[in-house]
């Protein structure tokens, strides 16, 4: 099942989404992860989207200010901005009258605050902290040195990672963003076995983030969407 291009409008501008599946019923908005985990794992998220069209739900997935193919500076935005975008893009199918989910892989969780979701299914949540201790390794890789307090300094505004073009609020935003823990809608989380943080769920699967290049595993798609569609058809029960 082939994907609809569409678009949203935000503060900062317009963006391309993906639609996937039926034109009615409860919508699925996914958030990829940040930076250069969004690439190695797209190719995988759209399979996953489209096994869910599939099973009969569907979907979005938006680009993200700064992510992708958007043409947004990446340099200019903090994770706030790149929430205030996916919040625009759930909320034009709130005012259709259609109760959404939020699909978070990884870093995606730290950009979904404030749409009023139906439910929340997270995979592999990571926390703003995990995210800027990775970036810090990649900065020291590239023969810099010193702690993450050296790397957000503000010597360099904004700070070249691994290419990316990181403002210092971008950095400041990171260290306090943690994915969002509703108390009043569902929330389901995922993690790989190897993850020693609590989940609902332990799956044995690689981790596609990791890969030097961008991968998919078929496998793992039918079992996420399965459990997606499962978690779905209870929450709207």
């Amino acid at each position: 099942m082939a994907p609809r291009i569409d678009h949203y409008d935000w503060d900062g501008g317009r963006e391309a989404l993906l639609r996937f599946g039926p034109d009615t019923g409860p919508l699925i908005v996914a958030a990829l992860p940040l930076f250069e985990e969004a690439n190695r794992t797209r190719t995988f998220a759209v399979g996953l989207l489209r096994a869910l069209a599939v099973r009969g739900m569907a979907s979005v997935l938006p680009d993200i200010p700064g992510q992708g193919d958007s043409t947004a500076s990446l340099a200019g935005l903090t994770i706030p901005h790149m929430a205030s975008a996916l919040q625009a893009a759930t909320s034009r199918n709130l005012n259709d009258g259609r109760r959404t989910y939020a699909l978070g892989i990884r870093s995606g969780t730290l950009l979904d605050h404030g749409s009023s979701h139906s439910g929340r299914w997270q995979f592999a949540p990571q926390t703003g902290a995990s995210v800027l201790r990775d970036l810090h390794r990649t900065w020291r890789a590239a023969g810099h040195c010193g702690d993450c307090a050296a790397m957000m300094s503000g010597d360099t505004d904004p700070v070249e990672i691994a290419g990316n073009l990181l403002s210092i609020g971008m950095l400041s935003s990171l260290s306090a963003a943690i994915p969002f823990d509703p108390v009043d809608v569902p929330l389901r989380v995922l993690r790989l076995t190897t993850d020693p943080l609590p989940a609902d769920r332990k799956i044995d699967a690689s981790p596609l983030w990791r890969r030097a290049e961008p991968g998919n595993d078929p496998v793992l798609i039918k079992l996420l969407a399965d459990d997606i569609a499962g978690w779905i058809a209870t929450c709207e029960a």
